[in-house]
């Protein structure tokens, strides 16, 4: 009887142990569901929390110091007496010149590189374009490297200061700031868009998500110049008032300070929606920009959201070697906050490497030179009022290390029936001259003030 107990406690022990690991194994697949919904929670509460941060500080973006030893500019009317007497002409100027003016003699030193200029020069001559305007500046300074214009029909002017241009997509840039800073945009942030890319028609610019509807990221939207994204973005998320304001930053509807007179550049936001999603996408013919203009937008996303002042005459001198006008570095304006300018350099980084200048810049990514050069642009493209010509916008800067070689460039190019080289093409080929030629070594002549 003592054994029949013991056997029937092991029994019954046994039963239970069975038991909880049937338990056991049922509850199981439960309890992985909520460790797995755990962590998930758990991610979504870091993850969102990072992003709330990026959110609300591109949002409302902060005040920043400029890091720069420039000063602010400041226009002397004794300096433009002294330019306007001597009746310079910025398309015959060269890095060098002597000439008398009411039988006094003045040197006048440039800041032009003369191997890039006439470098420039030649290319244009082969471009087979009906008209071409180039400029080449220094990231860090301002100052004009090269400055070319190029007229078939041999008319006058110097087309660079003239802001008879449509702006095309580049006014794009000035959007994506917007985004960013007032719209809580990020570079990777998920858009929408149906229809072809580079069209914009009322039906583009719905919100509803269907079956023809193509998604993309922002960075990926400008790289390849989307209307339709940038159209919405305009009517959604912008609005007028915040494109004025941003077009204001970027120095549209105001004067530039510099050495010869420049073109203002217009910008007129409408109130109706269609109309806003023109302007910011830039596919209308209203809003107008000079090449000049173009280069210092290129040049404030280059340089941590700062518009360094265009600067083309270093100095001047007269007979007797007295400094009469000298120039130095100075700060234009600071357009958009540094962390701005970062996310714009990675939409413009991520034109050249899967965008509109894929193709014409990939000679420039396989050189070795350009290993360490760190390379973005944005094109433009749109035909006149009477689509007789077609305009065509490169803006691109090209930095080599901090505090080395750093340049950007616009180009514009003006086709007839036929088209000539693209604005993308001669671009690359400035950008390859000016960092493999020895003969562009970075050089400028200052006097001292007298």
């Amino acid at each position: 009887m003592k054994d029949d107990g013991s056997n029937w406690r092991a029994y019954q022990k046994k039963l239970q142990r069975e038991q909880r690991r049937k338990t056991l194994l049922q509850a199981f697949p439960s309890m992985i569901l909520y460790s797995g919904c755990a962590i998930l929670v758990l991610m979504v509460v870091c993850f969102g929390w990072v992003w709330i941060s990026e959110y609300r500080s591109q949002a409302s973006v902060p005040p920043y110091k400029v890091d720069r030893q420039f000063a602010l500019f400041r226009d002397h009317p004794t300096e433009r007496v002294i330019l306007k007497e001597l009746n310079l002409d910025p398309v015959h100027l060269t890095d060098h010149m002597t000439l008398n003016n009411g039988g006094t003699r003045f040197t006048v030193e440039s800041t032009l590189n003369p191997a890039l200029q006439h470098y420039i020069m030649r290319l244009v001559h082969r471009a087979r374009t009906l008209k071409s305007a180039v400029v080449v500046m220094d990231v860090h300074d301002g100052r004009v490297l090269a400055m070319v214009s190029y007229d078939r029909e041999g008319n006058s002017g110097d087309l660079c200061l003239k802001a008879d241009f449509p702006a095309a997509s580049l006014f794009k840039v000035v959007s994506a700031a917007a985004a960013f800073e007032s719209a809580g945009f990020r570079p990777g942030k998920t858009v929408y868009y149906r229809g072809k890319r580079h069209t914009l028609y009322k039906g583009q610019l719905k919100k509803r998500i269907g079956k023809y509807t193509c998604r993309t990221t922002f960075k990926r939207a400008f790289a390849l110049s989307i209307n339709p994204v940038f159209g919405k973005l305009g009517v959604y998320d912008l609005g007028r008032k915040t494109l004025e304001e941003y077009a204001g930053r970027f120095l549209f509807n105001r004067k530039i300070p510099f050495d010869f007179p420049v073109g203002m550049s217009t910008v007129h936001v409408p109130e109706e929606a269609f109309g806003l999603a023109e302007i910011a996408s830039g596919f209308n013919k209203r809003t107008l920009i000079s090449p000049l203009h173009a280069a210092l937008v290129a040049l404030v996303v280059a340089n941590k959201g700062i518009m360094a002042a265009p600067w083309l005459i270093a100095s001047i001198r007269n007979g007797s070697g007295q400094c009469l006008y000298q120039r130095r570095p100075a700060v234009l304006a600071r357009c958009v906050a540094p962390r701005t300018a970062q996310n714009l350099k990675i939409l413009m980084r991520d034109t050249v490497i899967r965008g509109t200048c894929r193709k014409s810049f990939l000679p420039l990514r396989r050189k070795r030179v350009f290993k360490n050069i760190e390379l973005g642009a944005k094109t433009g493209t749109i035909n006149d009022v009477s689509d007789r010509f077609k305009y065509d916008w490169l803006i691109a800067y090209a930095l080599q290390g901090k505090r080395k070689r750093a340049i950007c460039v616009a180009v514009l190019s003006v086709h007839s029936e036929k088209l000539g080289i693209r604005a993308n093409e001669l671009g690359r080929y400035i950008i390859g001259y000016y960092y493999t030629s020895r003969s562009c070594a970075p050089s400028v002549r200052i006097c001292n003030g007298g």
